[in-house]
């Protein structure tokens, strides 16, 4: 026998279909390993949002910790104004988070939004907290990645 042929011993070929008949295409049952991404994605999307949390309090209570001013910031704010931002971008984050690891799909396009918003704020206030808005940034990045690209397959988990 060839490479090409199989054995019809025992079994019995199928057989053909109609043109009027439906194909059924097969459904994957089970979700893919990319689940893990898309848990690892809410996860970053809470640490954001605890890192945003945490540079909000920083900017309300204490405006002598970062290193310009406001006026040598990109938005010229003062720092009370960035800090309710931060926290206000940190509580959504959370709770967004906690959204995607449960499978929603609103958790799924606000996390994407977010996590945009909070890259955006955070390259503004870069000049402020150099390192950190770096951080925050990166984390971002790896968010929007986890989120659109994985994240059908959590509603199947």
């Amino acid at each position: 026998m060839s490479d090409t042929q199989q054995s019809t011993t025992g079994a019995q070929r199928p057989e053909s279909y109609s043109a009027d008949e439906a194909y059924e295409v097969p459904s994957r049952s089970r979700p893919t390993a990319w689940v893990g991404v898309v848990l690892f994605g809410g996860i970053m999307m809470e640490m954001v949002g605890g890192f945003q949390l945490i540079q909000g309090i920083v900017a309300l209570f204490k405006d002598d910790y970062y290193l310009v001013s406001p006026q040598g910031l990109v938005i010229e704010v003062n720092y009370t104004a960035w800090g309710w931002t931060h926290l206000l971008i940190g509580l959504v984050a959370i709770a967004t988070g906690i959204g995607v690891m449960v499978g929603k799909m609103w958790a799924r396009v606000l996390g994407i939004v977010i996590a945009v918003v909070s890259a955006l704020v955070n390259i503004a206030f870069l000049s402020a907290y150099p390192i950190w808005s770096t951080i925050i940034i990166a984390m971002d990045v790896l968010v929007i990645y986890a989120l659109a690209v994985h994240g059908r397959e959590t509603g199947q988990a």
